[in-house]
């Protein structure tokens, strides 16, 4: 397992000032401030929930976790109607009760929802949800809402701060209060009638979801468990809710709704097949493990539980703590337990490479990837052990397991990492620079993609694959610019 870097989600009001100075009728006066203050509180109510929940998070990144989420949505994207490859589902590091999409590609899956879910029918219910508001186009419906309903109450925010503004220019107090209080009423009934439109798209997904679960022959009553947490969640305190309870209203009638409409599927009582459950169970362990102090896990997994999970999270949580030495003995056992398990070869395999030991990680490794072909982690992890072993024609192995896990890892940054040590250990220093412009790109940070670019075509051939990408890295700093124009 490993984690991309926190996720970074500008909040829309701190670019509330760059906006407001485009407009030739603002200056940086009293009126100015106080404008972008109540536009600023517009923003807020209308900021992307989605955004703001995955701020500063981690982007878990698992091939067995990842599978094991592919092949719980993989029939309900295909009752949909939809093409379950053109769906990433991403992990979310944090525990919170949460799932969301953010657009039609992308479903997010928190930790928390996994770690708190006993069956895998309660996860497939939150997949088969979140697929309905993607059929039932509800990100841009919503925004369109967001659209019609901004102009209306920016013209009430405009209003109110023009009457507190002159108020305050003349040293009336009560006609500050009174333009505040146009602010406040117009924000108030904005959020009204958006929460009410989110109760809508809400109701219309559990609908759709019951379709999808009905289709695929799956019972609804996972689904049915997990709002109910989430109800019961909110009861608890809304203080600490977390922003899915708040985002995905949960009353007690929907509930009751919702509980009639699964009892009347054939299928309520069907039960997940006790290879998919312990699959389900294996990955509660990895995340544990892995998520968790050592304490927690002792705890949780107790020495005298001899379940394979229980061990699977009692190893991890030993290599990380103590080691690959006193973990070594525990991996080895599972491997034995389940010898066609690739992901217990991966453990070990990433414990040895940890441990500074890349040479005897390799085998694990290849023998992961043999029982796994399709697991570009397991590919990349490989070759990261290749390239570290010090083998004579390491490099050349490790460049092509990473332009093959390429194929389906573009937008991760670690493959051009890797090639670009690999390309540097080669002596091909413009394939390295290369290499680290596409891995500076996909990290977000343009001014040194545009730098390694710039100097990687430098030193390559006019019109070969490798230059024309370069080209294209540099084609984007200059679109940037006119942009900016």
């Amino acid at each position: 397992m490993s984690d991309w870097p926190r996720v970074s989600c500008r909040p829309a009001w701190r670019q509330l000032p760059k906006v407001i100075n485009s407009l030739p009728v603002f200056n940086k006066s009293k009126a100015f401030r106080v404008t972008a203050m109540a536009l600023g509180m517009m923003a807020m109510v209308l900021f992307n929930l989605a955004g703001s929940a995955l701020a500063g998070q981690r982007i878990l990144r698992d091939a067995e976790i990842e599978t094991l989420l592919r092949d719980y949505a993989r029939p309900i994207l295909r009752a949909a109607g939809l093409n379950p490859n053109s769906i990433r589902v991403i992990l979310v590091d944090d525990p919170a009760i949460n799932a969301f999409v953010t657009d039609h590609n992308r479903m997010f899956i928190f930790t928390g929802l996994l770690l708190e879910s006993d069956t895998p029918n309660e996860v497939i219910g939150v997949i088969a949800h979140e697929t309905g508001h993607i059929t039932g186009g509800h990100l841009s419906q919503l925004r369109e809402q967001i659209r019609r309903a901004s102009t209306a109450q920016i013209i009430t925010m405009l209003l109110g701060t023009a009457a507190a503004v002159a108020a305050g220019a003349s040293g009336s107090n009560q006609g500050v209060s009174a333009g505040v209080g146009i602010m406040q009423g117009g924000q108030h009934m904005l959020m009204r009638n958006f929460l009410a439109y989110r109760r809508v798209q809400e109701a219309s997904a559990d609908q759709a979801a019951m379709t999808y679960l009905k289709r695929t022959r799956q019972s609804a009553k996972g689904m049915n468990t997990v709002f109910n947490k989430l109800a019961n969640q909110m009861m608890v305190t809304l203080k600490y809710a977390d922003p899915y309870a708040l985002s995905h209203p949960t009353p007690r009638s929907r509930m009751g709704l919702m509980e009639r409409r699964a009892k009347a599927s054939p299928y309520y009582d069907k039960k997940d097949s006790a290879e998919l459950q312990l699959r389900h169970d294996l990955m509660k362990a990895k995340l544990y493990g892995f998520t968790k102090g050592l304490g927690s896990v002792q705890r949780k997994y107790k020495s005298s539980d001899k379940s394979l999970p229980a061990r699977y999270a009692r190893a991890i949580a030993t290599y990380r703590n103590s080691g690959i030495r006193r973990a070594a003995r525990e991996i080895d056992q599972l491997i034995r337990s389940q010898p066609s398990n690739p992901y217990y070869h991966e453990l070990k395999g990433q414990a040895l490479l940890e441990a500074g030991q890349a040479a005897a990680a390799i085998g694990p490794l290849q023998k992961a990837l043999s029982l796994a072909p399709n697991a570009a982690l397991i590919r990349i992890m490989l070759a990261h052990a290749l390239l570290y072993s010090g083998r004579k024609g390491a490099p050349d192995l490790a460049i092509r397991h990473l332009n093959k896990a390429l194929l389906s890892e573009r937008n991760n940054s670690e493959p051009y990492r890797l090639l670009a040590e690999a390309f540097a250990k080669k002596g091909n220093i413009a394939l390295a620079q290369l290499n680290s412009a596409e891995r500076f790109l996909r990290q977000g940070n343009t001014s040194l993609a545009y730098t390694q670019a710039k100097r990687a075509q430098s030193k390559l051939r006019k019109g070969t694959p490798a230059w024309l990408r370069a080209s294209d890295i540099l084609a984007l700093k200059k679109l940037k610019t006119k942009r900016k124009r």
